[in-house]
């Protein structure tokens, strides 16, 4: 097998020559972008990814239409480039994160299709065990063990909480509940893979059976204080560790494509997790720097640099990225609900084109008393309440559904304001007066000008809003010395508008957000009993 200074020696770094694919498996959309030595896109193919519901609170994904469709979208890139397979370099590949699926080892059959990061099949298993004694023994352990230690790791235990996003509880509710991959378990016959692993085995044939730090330490079965999978978390839940597959470096040469697929092998140099390519795209390397990314949902990163934040309100510890000796720590925080409100918004008739929100929202001085709570997949951090639902209140014989939009809109920024405190009180980590922002949502001007009023931060907007892919192409092409180092990258991204607070609109904005809190309070816990 080919190793990254073989694949290196056989690119010529000139401009005419060199491409570098980029996949990006989003929650909404599969997309391939190719992009030539400038970094200008140059060729793409994207498709719709379908979401199935196949119960209420269950979001699931076809296994073999995602693999069809990341074919579909390489060729088409390929294509619209009017180029071949030899002439890719490589390829990066980053993944929405925690959507996961398992196989049979002899026979490659599926258990199930894809669990996706929004599913809420098992909220109550997330419940159960954070009330349970046996997480209470651990939590309280645990605390002790930080007391006698002063190790962040103990004190990071002692605040353990599942959460539904994450891969723990929801790979657990399938073993208790299929009965085929339980009983394979048993015999050491299953395999699982995030959407990366799947891939990425896929594209070589079923050779190469790997994940990345990033994506490993999203999943909750990660520990990143000892940069390993958890045998603590494997042992308390029951997962074991032999389904895990190997970890390697973000960056660096994971296999190659088999030709039968595209015509040519074709080096795949990068896998990393979206948020944390998004933050690498954003050339967020030093510490302190921040990100906020609007899609489907709404994320927080902060560069901590080269240790793990420790937290006690669910700020979850991540690898941003491992490249050699370097190995880049994340906090983040996250919302599922900001694109899907606006997609919701629309399906039900409230506006026809997502464009329109921008001048609808200007052209009101504010949201007329309404308040809209974004929950359709309950509250995370810092609420963590899956049971949440959303919420419109504050309705009068003359609310208008102009007011209603403005309203859906300031609820996304008030959810960013949110999480955007939470870190600055639990980030020990001086945080930069300058957040980057990045995904489809903050195309919006009015939306994102609220968010600098609300945090009192200028928000820097870039030319080059899809940063989750170029991420991915930035650790492709470093993988392969495209670039020497970080530091060629800073000068390609480049700001489209910097957003900054509006004194006479800060004070106004934050008494609107304490009402919206208030509407908050009333969302919380509210399918106790479960979902009919």
């Amino acid at each position: 097998m080919k190793n990254v200074e073989d694949v290196g020696s056989c690119v010529n770094r000139s401009d005419s020559v060199v491409h570098i694919l980029s996949l990006d498996v989003g929650t909404t959309t599969i997309r391939a972008h190719v992009y030539d030595g400038e970094v200008k896109i140059v060729g793409t193919g994207s498709r719709k990814i379908q979401l199935l519901y196949p119960h209420p609170g269950w979001v699931e994904m076809d296994e073999e239409l995602i693999w069809q469709q990341a074919q579909d979208v390489i060729k088409d890139a390929i294509a619209e480039a009017g180029l071949t397979a030899n002439d890719i370099s490589c390829i990066g590949l980053t993944t929405q994160r925690n959507t996961f699926i398992t196989w049979d080892k002899e026979t490659g059959k599926t258990f199930h299709r894809f669990i996706t990061w929004q599913d809420l099949r098992a909220c109550d298993y997330v419940k159960k065990w954070n009330e349970s004694y046996t997480m209470k023994a651990f939590n309280g352990g645990s605390k002790m063990l930080y007391y006698m230690t002063r190790k962040a790791r103990f004190l990071a235990a002692s605040a353990l909480r599942f959460k539904s996003a994450q891969v723990t509880m929801r790979l657990k509710w399938m073993i208790d509940n299929t009965e085929s991959l339980r009983k394979r378990l048993a015999e050491k016959q299953v395999m699982f893979a995030n959407i990366d692993t799947y891939l990425l085995w896929q594209l070589t044939g079923h050779k190469i059976w790997a994940t990345d730090y990033s994506c490993a330490s999203t999943t909750g079965l990660y520990d990143p204080y000892q940069m390993e999978w958890s045998t603590v978390v494997s042992g308390v839940v029951g997962v074991p560790l032999h389904i895990l597959p190997p970890i390697k470096d973000t960056s660096g040469f994971f296999g190659e494509c088999v030709p039968d697929l595209f015509g040519a092998p074709i080096p795949i140099t990068a896998i990393v997790a979206d948020q944390q390519s998004a933050m690498f795209g954003q050339c967020c390397f030093n510490v302190g720097d921040v990100k906020c990314t609007m899609g489907t949902g709404t994320f927080i990163d902060c560069n901590t640099g080269n240790k793990p934040h420790t937290s006690v309100a669910g700020l979850y510890p991540l690898i941003g990225w491992k490249m050699g000796d370097e190995c880049i720590y994340l906090s983040e925080g996250y919302a599922s609900d900001t694109g899907r409100c606006l997609e919701w918004a629309r399906s039900v008739g409230l506006f026809e084109k997502v464009e329109e929100t921008e001048q609808i929202a200007t052209s009101l001085g504010d949201s007329g008393g309404v308040y809209f709570v974004p929950a359709f997949s309950g509250l995370q951090m810092p609420v963590n309440d899956d049971k949440a639902s959303s919420l419109m209140i504050g309705l009068t014989l003359e609310t208008t559904r102009e007011y209603m939009i403005r309203a859906i809109l300031d609820s996304l920024c008030y959810r960013f304001e949110l999480l955007y405190e939470t870190v600055l009180r639990e980030t020990n980590t001086p945080l930069s007066p300058l957040i980057k922002c990045d995904g489809g949502v903050c195309n919006n001007g009015f939306l994102v000008q609220m968010v600098s009023n609300l945090t009192g931060r200028k928000i820097d907007r870039p030319q080059h809003m899809d940063m989750t892919s170029l991420g991915a192409a930035f650790l492709a092409g470093l993988a392969i010395g495209i670039w020497k180092d970080k530091s060629e990258l800073i000068s390609i991204r480049r700001t489209e508008r910097l957003f900054e607070p509006q004194p006479d609109q800060t004070s106004q904005a934050k008494g609107f957000y304490r009402d919206w809190l208030k509407a908050l309070e009333r969302s919380k816990e509210w399918y106790a009993t479960g979902k009919s």
